[in-house]
């Protein structure tokens, strides 16, 4: 299916979020840890009890690909039919993709970022925990918290309390020389240059209060497309300073072992 394509209005994907998206980093039109989207997006698929679309359909989009950096978004959703909630009996999914040009926040790279932490709590479903579906509604929710420029993100904590991820981006932090990552099995989504590099380190996944995340000897954002972001300054949802960190060769080594794996620098 074309980019261009318009949406009809009874798509489901518009209707209801019924589908899933992927966004994609391509280096002159080749895709960085295309392996780990399409597992995400087979799992999206089976949890959803819909379709997965043939190999050569998901890789057409890339015939069109152009130099440089670019971002591909795909957009799967159930397709049109159904009534109401009700989904077709055979649905036929409807793919999309559009390319934009991308250059990477590359001073949050060197310089690290500043964070705060979200009133916004997620819901707790298991049965879409670490898919990458499409609605987003907690996320845009999350992140019309703050307008400050200086704040990069925003960290979010689960219905229960615990932390789970940032609003576009995963967790990484190293705590008395452990590296850990929220488990994503009630909500969040698992990113894949999170995927990559608990296959490549040990990363173990841990339930955590917002709170401990403050002992932690050094913290981490990372996701596909921007990299990895050493975090120097963590704030609470009122603004107010809870911890820094300042930059050291420990926050280079994760970034190094990310950062190759999307061919970025490596301090």
């Amino acid at each position: 299916m074309r980019s261009e394509a318009a949406w009809p209005l009874d798509d489901r994907g518009a209707a209801y979020g019924d589908g899933l998206f992927e966004t994609i980093l391509l280096r002159d039109g080749r895709p960085l840890l295309w392996d780990e989207h399409l597992s995400r997006l087979v799992r999206g698929c089976h949890a959803l009890a819909m379709p997965m679309p043939a190999e050569h359909e998901l890789a057409a989009p890339l015939a069109e690909a152009g130099n440089g950096l670019q971002v591909l978004k795909l957009t799967l959703t159930r397709g049109s039919g159904g009534r109401g909630y009700r989904p077709p009996v055979s649905p036929v999914p409807r793919l999309r993709w559009q390319f934009a040009a991308f250059a990477p926040a590359e001073a949050h790279w060197q310089q690290g970022v500043r964070v705060r932490h979200c009133r916004l709590r997620l819901g707790l479903q298991p049965a879409l925990a670490g898919l990458k579906h499409l609605n987003r509604l907690e996320s845009v929710l999350a992140r019309a918290e703050w307008n400050d420029e200086d704040i990069a993100e925003g960290l979010l904590c689960d219905s229960d309390g615990r932390l789970v991820e940032a609003t576009a981006m995963n967790l990484v932090w190293q705590r008395a020389g452990r590296l850990e990552t929220p488990r994503l099995d009630r909500c969040g989504v698992a990113g894949t240059l999170r995927d990559a590099l608990m296959e490549r380190l040990e990363i173990h996944e841990v339930d955590i209060r917002p709170e401990e995340i403050e002992a932690a000897e050094a913290v981490w954002l990372v996701n596909s497309v921007q990299g990895v972001w050493p975090v120097i300054r963590l704030d609470d949802a009122a603004g107010i300073e809870r911890q820094r960190w300042s930059l050291s060769p420990l926050h280079r080594t994760l970034q190094g072992e990310a950062h190759r794996l999307l061919g970025y620098p490596v301090s």
